[in-house]
């Protein structure tokens, strides 16, 4: 399975928290999208919960972010899954589960994403993102704090 398959049915928000600040970013890629490794597709809208499918079979966080990790050239102890925060979006190609992860540093990535052009953003920074965007933003926030 390559990199491109194991994520055409997931997505990552990598995102970082300040422990004292409670300061919240997360990542943007150089195209807007909040999503990794790629946008959601046009026309994607967010599932309500008791919408949401149960999979088979499914790919394990852990793998996602290992490719994740290797995709962005990171250190394997940077990022850690949300075990909380599973969501799942409607998309031309079928669902799509996205998945939270977090920077584990005490000051926010901003120089070594810039360095794999993204950029670490508000929440009032990432207004006018497409609808199942925003609704993944106003869901994570909520999980988190």
């Amino acid at each position: 399975m390559t990199q491109s398959d194991t994520f055409t049915h997931h997505r990552l928000l990598l995102y970082y928290k300040g422990d004292i600040s409670a300061l919240m970013l997360f990542a943007q890629h150089s195209n807007g999208s909040i999503c990794f490794p790629e946008p959601l597709p046009a026309l994607s809208s967010a599932l309500e919960p008791e919408e949401f499918i149960t999979e088979k079979v499914s790919t394990h966080p852990a793998m996602l972010v290992n490719n994740i990790n290797q995709l962005l050239q990171l250190d394997n102890d940077l990022l850690r899954i949300e075990p909380e925060f599973s969501e799942q979006i409607d998309a031309p190609g079928g669902i799509i589960t996205v998945h939270m992860v977090r920077f584990m540093l005490l000051d926010p990535p901003h120089k070594l994403m810039q360095s794999r052009d993204c950029r670490m953003r508000t929440l009032p920074e990432l207004r006018g993102r497409p609808p199942a965007e925003m609704e993944l933003l106003r869901r994570a926030y909520a999980k988190v704090m």
